[in-house]
């Protein structure tokens, strides 16, 4: 793994920071502004992406090829570059496009620093509520509205006192919908639709699992690095490492892990 000094640390969040801050410039015209044109990525399905997601992912890589031109990049909308560095940042401009063009303000932007080990900064900004929660390199904290404060994972160890979010209630597969089900009829309360908002909850300290699949890197590595931060575990469905994408499970605590892990797998 990549040793980091304070110096480096306070430097890369500065970037994460002028990254998350031009992002919010170049969406938030466009949020709830009506008449929002959509693509549609998914032959067979709906998989929208609008001019607000093209425009912020651009708008990091900016800040990156002034400040940290010789890190990679992997982002949504305009794919990878390689570096030279050995970090990678690993953006999502707009994680939850879908309840963007709703009007829902449950998605957000997703940044990630990544070495050859996985995630070891992230950050999930919702620019139109102005809360921003961070995780790894000395951060562990989120800033909002009400202020500051630190970010710890709930204590909750038993299933039946647990609340479980998915953004979507079809989950993956026919299996993998029979096996979250499985988790959904053990937990106190089920709750769909927040994206990435759901996984910031969690290192808050306001719910206590998140499970999906079908996903992408862009999509779990900021959200990876927040909640272990905060003292939770994200693993695949199969408990190994979650990073790539796939299959997510985010707990609060080992012992839910542990739980719902036993329940997915039959």
């Amino acid at each position: 793994m990549t040793e980091f000094t304070p110096d480096d640390a306070a430097d890369l969040w500065s970037v994460a920071d002028r990254m998350a801050y031009a992002a919010r410039a170049a969406i938030l015209p466009h949020f709830r502004s009506g008449g929002l044109a959509t693509d549609n990525k998914l032959a067979g399905g709906f998989d929208p992406v609008t001019i607000a997601d093209r425009a912020a992912e651009t708008a990091m890589r900016d800040v990156l090829a002034d400040l940290r031109p010789d890190d990679g990049i992997l982002g949504e909308e305009h794919g990878s570059v390689a570096g030279t560095s050995g970090l990678t940042w690993v953006l999502d401009p707009i994680d939850g496009t879908r309840s963007f063009i709703s009007g829902t303000p449950t998605w957000g932007v997703l940044i990630a620093l990544s070495d050859e080990t996985g995630p070891v900064m992230g950050m999930i900004d919702q620019p139109y509520i102005g809360e921003r929660f961070m995780g790894g390199l000395g951060r562990c904290n989120w800033t909002g509205p009400r202020g500051k404060g630190a970010l710890a994972t709930k204590s909750t160890t038993d299933l039946s006192q647990a609340i479980l979010f998915s953004t979507f209630p079809e989950i993956g597969s026919d299996d993998q919908r029979t096996a979250f089900q499985r988790v959904t009829r053990a937990v106190q309360l089920t709750r769909y639709g927040c994206d990435c908002y759901a996984y910031a909850l969690l290192a808050a300290g306001q719910i206590d699992l998140v499970i999906e699949a079908g996903l992408n890197a862009y999509d779990v590595q900021a959200p990876i690095a927040v909640i272990e931060a905060a003292g939770g575990i994200v693993t695949q469905w199969d408990g190994t490492p979650a990073h790539d994408g796939g299959t997510t499970l985010a707990a609060a605590t080992p012992e839910l892990h542990a739980a719902a892990l036993s329940l997915l797998n039959g």
